[in-house]
């Protein structure tokens, strides 16, 4: 028997009440849910990708026009993990962090694609052919199509808008839990941009290296002018089972 006690995500949202008299009241910190991959519960899992009273309008229309991208892969994995299948699948987070400080928590935003291309890299770091910790390093872009498993880079990636010229942003690695790793990145550009894509790759220039997980969702706009972040927390999931 399952305990929704246990395998309920965690997590708080940024919010803060400013009075009259200027004093503020009621701040927390947002962090995606670290032990969400634990649940298998649907319900649970559209609650970090569902609007809700408490969040700013514009997240949530974000939330609502991101469906139809998250439905795509959603459905796969919660199957996969309600019959106790073995798998592994990319979730990205998304949080846009405007230049006053305001954070906006759009959540869930996909959880697609592990590529061909990504597969096989894993399966040569294995034969010590490539290190596996280089796969580290976060592509965005503009493109519209769909993720596709044969993809080897993202439909239309940024280039002089990076902070770098054609320089992709670093991750900060760590491991989420024990069967997921987790890669945290931030995206600075120096222009306004309309972001609709983003990826995991082996190197830092772009033009090139092994794509490992492409994402498509809904476009979140950045204006460069004055200081617009996001912020793109990646987690690879490895699930047992048998």
């Amino acid at each position: 028997m399952e305990h929704s006690g246990d395998i309920r995500p965690s997590g708080s949202l940024a919010l803060k009440v400013v009075r009259g008299d200027g004093t503020v009241e009621h701040v927390k910190t947002y962090e995606p849910p670290t032990d969400w991959p634990t649940t298998r519960r649907l319900s649970t899992i559209l609650e970090y990708a569902s609007p809700h009273d408490d969040l700013p309008a514009e997240v949530n229309d974000w939330r609502r026009a991101n469906r139809r991208h998250l439905r795509r892969r959603l459905g796969k994995v919660t199957l996969a993990r309600k019959l106790g299948l073995p798998t592994f699948y990319g979730a990205l987070w998304l949080e846009k962090i405007r230049g006053d400080g305001e954070r906006l928590p759009f959540g869930l935003a996909s959880l697609a694609v592990v590529t061909t291309t990504g597969v096989n890299f894993i399966v040569d770091a294995f034969q010590n052919i490539v290190e596996l910790e280089i796969m580290n390093f976060h592509g965005f872009g503009t493109g519209a199509g769909a993720e596709a498993v044969g993809n080897t880079a993202l439909g239309t990636e940024l280039t002089t808008q990076y902070a770098t010229d054609n320089t992709r942003p670093t991750g900060t690695q760590s491991e989420a839990a024990a069967n997921i790793y987790r890669t945290v990145a931030t995206l600075d550009p120096d222009a306004d941009v309309a972001i609709t894509e983003h990826g995991i790759f082996s190197q830092a220039a772009t033009g090139g290296g092994v794509l490992l997980d492409r994402s498509l969702f809904s476009a979140i706009n950045l204006v460069g002018a004055t200081g617009d972040t996001l912020q793109a927390t990646y987690e690879f999931t490895v699930t047992a089972g048998g």
